[in-house]
């Protein structure tokens, strides 16, 4: 039984992350690959049911899973980030909401013939959508910060309610059959609001623990750990499903009290979250049975589906957000994203049996009809929302944009030669002074420290998937690249040669790729910019060659990057040599007189005024 329950753990955890990155590296929705993945493995070939497998540890590890997940994305739930938008998102997620539980009910009755009472239980639960399936989403996806942020608010506040929306439509039902008296009907309120402040009190006691320094930078995590499961277990002790509403609430708590070190945790959150994510849509869908594949076809379940596609959601979000200042396209994207996941899936099983209990036979197919609204979410909505965002011109960008942190005469004619090949581009600095360069070449600019908090919610960075630090100071440009490892990678992070010390005496983990060569310190290329060097753009084509660039080229220029003919940026690093096909376009920092001006009609001057 040992070897089996851990081969079955090895094996889900391994396919959870294989799917990771074959999605990534087929740029395709983690989420529907590890579905698909788990049905293979589990229904479709037999190789393993882990619900089998791991007996009554199945459902426990489940659920904690779902709380670690849940908290993890409730620590990115800062009111500082929502300013702008909360009447759209709180009309969103309460009339929203509300409006989805009616219409999804009246779905399930008379569409997928259920009795009212299991109706209306189970339209509760599908108001959800979840940080399981809407995070690696959005991750993917790559939108624009406003419907990004409602999306991800939606997803993770929504998620316990829709679990209490359930267990109240169940407590209301044996109410009014006469099954429970009323001051039991009021425990569930009781209980709810119990939940909701147990997670408040924990969440503050522990983020003045980590404030006054009572607890040391290494035990931060675990204790953070461990604090989540007593208060989800605790809460889900008391009143069944109001675990959720307890984890969520200690990390909203949390994330509002701006602890210095939450970042930290946060990070090593999100890859656990990653972890978890993974294994569990392996485990669940695995552990489905044939029967349940077979029961999905069923006409009154495939109609009952696309009501929700295509008439719930849509109708729940245009009328909730009438009068707020959402845009057409904004409401049609979140009109239509809304998957549904593992609190979905875990929390209709629970359902589906005590409903049979309480004698609603009807309620054997809420399995069925819930896997088929996921698995259909899941798959539509993951693949459609790239394809929908970029029709509706909602994803942040389409070209490789470029933040700059440092202003100076240098940076100021770097970003305006992206900016001149239809790329988003800003120099962030904090001293207003030192951006007069951009701004007098009327490059975008911030005045702000790209490292502060202010900066994090008042600065949209999605636009730029690649950084360059090319400050005065050096450490600072390392520091900036490490902060950015995260939400960016490595691969994305750019840095000026050091001026004062070795490259080599940075850790290989500190810092960014260093730019252009080792001796084109931030000094040297705005003194050279100074001076009157200019940056070029060069046409490679058939009949002019990279290797004949190179010859001509003045031996003092500076190489700074490639525009791929496939619009691919490329910078030029110590640690990577390029090359130019024919299409491409080389761009230089080039002495302002040179023969190739003449040798060579592809060249492109940029005059800057000095």
């Amino acid at each position: 039984m040992l070897d089996s329950m851990l081969f079955v753990l090895m094996f889900v955890v391994v396919l959870g992350i294989f799917s990771q990155w074959l999605a990534w590296r087929i740029r395709m929705p983690a989420i529907v690959l590890m579905s698909i993945v788990g049905l293979l493995v589990g229904p479709i070939l037999g190789l393993i049911n882990p619900q089998e497998s791991l007996g009554e540890l199945f459902s426990p590890l489940i659920s904690l899973a779902v709380a670690i997940i849940l908290f993890e994305g409730s620590l990115n739930l800062d009111f500082r980030e929502v300013r702008s938008f909360s009447k759209p998102l709180t009309r969103i997620v309460t009339l929203g909401a509300f409006i989805a539980w009616i219409a999804g009910s009246l779905a399930a009755h008379y569409i997928a013939g259920l009795s009212v009472a299991v109706a209306f239980v189970i339209g509760g639960l599908f108001i959800v959508t979840g940080p399981t399936v809407i995070l690696p989403l959005l991750r993917q996806a790559k939108l624009k910060s406003r419907p990004a942020a409602i999306l991800k608010w939606e997803g993770i506040v929504v998620d316990p309610f829709g679990a209490l929306l359930a267990v109240f439509a169940f407590e209301a039902i044996k109410f009014i059959n006469g099954d429970e008296s009323f001051t039991s009907f009021l425990l569930f309120f009781a209980g709810s609001i119990f939940s909701g402040g147990l997670g408040w009190l924990f969440g503050w006691i522990l983020g003045k623990m980590f404030e006054k320094g009572q607890i040391p930078e290494y035990l931060k995590a675990p204790v953070v750990f461990a604090v989540v499961l007593l208060v989800f277990v605790f809460s889900d002790v008391i009143m069944h499903e109001t675990g959720l509403l307890a984890v969520t609430a200690m990390g909203i708590t949390m994330a509002n009290m701006h602890i210095a070190s939450i970042n930290d945790m946060r990070h090593f959150k999100e890859n656990i979250s990653v972890l978890l994510v993974s294994s569990i849509f392996v485990m669940l869908t695995a552990s489905l049975n044939s029967s349940i594949l077979l029961e999905i076809f069923n006409p009154q379940i495939v109609l009952f589906v696309l009501a929700m596609l295509f008439v719930v959601r849509p109708l729940s979000v245009w009328l909730s957000t009438i009068g707020t200042d959402l845009m057409n396209n904004e409401k049609i994207l979140i009109g239509w994203i809304a998957p549904r996941g593992i609190v979905a899936l875990t929390v209709s099983g629970y359902f589906a049996t005590v409903l049979q209990e309480s004698g609603y036979e009807d309620a054997e197919m809420l399995t069925a009809l819930t896997f088929a609204l996921v698995f259909a979410t899941v798959i539509f909505h993951g693949l459609s929302i790239g394809w929908v965002a970029k029709k509706l011109k909602l994803v942040a960008t389409e070209k490789p944009g470029v933040l700059i942190v440092g202003g100076n005469a240098f940076t100021a004619e770097l970003a305006l030669s992206l900016l001149n090949e239809k790329m988003d581009v800003l120099v962030v600095d904090n001293s207003w002074e030192q951006l007069r360069y951009a701004r007098k070449l009327g490059v975008p600019t911030y005045a702000g420290d790209i490292l502060s908090e202010q900066t994090e919610y008042s600065l949209d960075l999605a636009p730029f998937p690649k950084m360059i630090a090319a400050t005065e100071m050096d450490a600072y440009n390392a520091l900036i690249c490490s902060n950015f490892v995260v939400e960016l990678g490595r691969d994305a992070l750019y840095q000026t040669a050091s001026s004062n010390i070795s490259e080599n005496e940075y850790h290989p983990s500190i810092g960014g790729k260093t730019l252009f060569n080792s001796s084109a310190n931030i000094y040297d290329l705005t003194e050279l910019v100074l001076k009157g060097f200019v940056i070029r753009k060069t046409n490679i084509t058939e009949q002019y060659d990279y290797n004949q660039y190179l010859d001509a080229r003045a031996k003092e220029s500076t190489l700074l990057y490639i525009i791929r003919a496939d619009g691919t940026l490329k910078f030029f690093t110590t640690k990577m040599e390029l090359s130019a096909n024919p299409g491409d376009l080389v761009v230089s920092l080039t002495p302002p007189t040179h023969i190739q001006e003449t040798n060579n009609p592809s060249v492109k001057r940029m005059n800057f005024e000095k």
